[in-house]
């Protein structure tokens, strides 16, 4: 058989095979790389709840309702942010003997940065705090004081930010 005869003869030639096999298996592979690579980034992320004790809480909300309900009935708790300053500024009512409290400094993006504050009010019934150790962003400041014999606490969210240099 000539070289010629080959060419022109289609038994001659070998069968071409298909694409698709390949390009099914090609697809699987791709699949399951995307897979593997989404498992190994889920389970990297940080997953922080709320508190370390957020079940315990949830049990506790009412409580934590009627102490907030307290707090707006009594008035006047205020937390202000003072930019030129750098000075956070607490202010409770006046009309109540106020035995004790705390100041909560959350920051939603970050739980490590979280921290309390003995609440220590002076005769005018305000506190003055620094404002510069706290990182710029949102935080969310949470006064809780027992008065009364009964819990109260108000919430407010302040954004400091740092002046610039």
């Amino acid at each position: 058989m000539t070289l010629a005869t080959r060419m022109t003869d289609p038994e001659s030639q070998p069968p071409r095979r298909s694409a698709w096999p390949i390009a099914i298996v090609a697809v699987f592979v791709v699949f399951i790389a995307a897979m593997v690579v989404w498992i190994i980034f889920a389970s990297r992320q940080r997953m922080e709840l709320v508190n370390k004790d957020y079940y315990a809480q949830e049990i506790l909300f009412q409580n934590q309702i009627d102490a907030g309900n307290r707090g707006r009935i009594a008035g006047n708790a205020h937390v202000a942010y003072d930019y030129a300053r750098q000075q956070i500024t607490i202010d409770l009512p006046q009309s109540q003997k106020i035995a004790s409290g705390e100041i909560h400094f959350y920051r939603p993006n970050d739980a490590k940065l979280d921290h309390d504050v003995k609440l220590a009010l002076n005769a005018a019934g305000s506190q003055q705090l620094d404002a510069r150790a706290l990182r710029t962003g949102l935080w969310k400041v949470r006064v809780t004081w027992k008065a009364n014999g009964e819990d109260h606490h108000a919430d407010q969210s302040i954004v400091v930010a740092q002046p610039e240099s």
